[in-house]
């Protein structure tokens, strides 16, 4: 505290503001109002841009069909319906190792097509897995 020399009485004019440099406190809200506005606004396209992909297979069962054969249900749902899909189906043995793979070419057509193949092995199969489909 400034003190004048004959007087007790503290000066008036002391701020603790101009002395320290306290800023206003607000001065970090329209930043975060900024970012966080960004924020939701990105989540949300991302959201919507990825919940509807290209294509999308599921696999419905298998059903070993022989020795050296096993058959599977699986469907596609793509948005263009006019495109060519390729599917790359496997087939497993028990120690896991791929015994067979195919490449089911899908024609142009509907948007959502189920499709049951034979997939052929070398040695029995116990398993069959989608590999991946693309567009081509």
């Amino acid at each position: 505290m400034s003190m004048p020399q004959g007087n007790s009485q503290p000066d008036e004019t002391f701020d603790y503001n101009q002395r320290y440099g306290i800023s206003p406190r607000k001065r970090w809200l329209a930043p975060a109002i900024v970012v966080a506005i960004l924020g939701v606004s990105w989540t949300l396209w991302a959201a919507l841009s990825h919940s509807q992909p290209e294509l999308r297979s599921t696999l419905y069962s298998f059903a070993v069909t022989g020795d050296r054969e096993i058959t599977m249900k699986y469907a596609i749902d793509r948005r263009d319906p006019d495109a060519t899909v390729i599917c790359t189906l496997l087939s497993i043995d028990i120690d896991k190792n791929i015994v067979g793979q195919i490449d089911d070419v899908i024609e142009g057509g509907e948007g959502k097509v189920e499709r049951n193949i034979a997939i052929p092995a070398r040695i029995a199969p116990v398993s069959a897995r989608i590999a991946g489909c693309r567009i081509s």
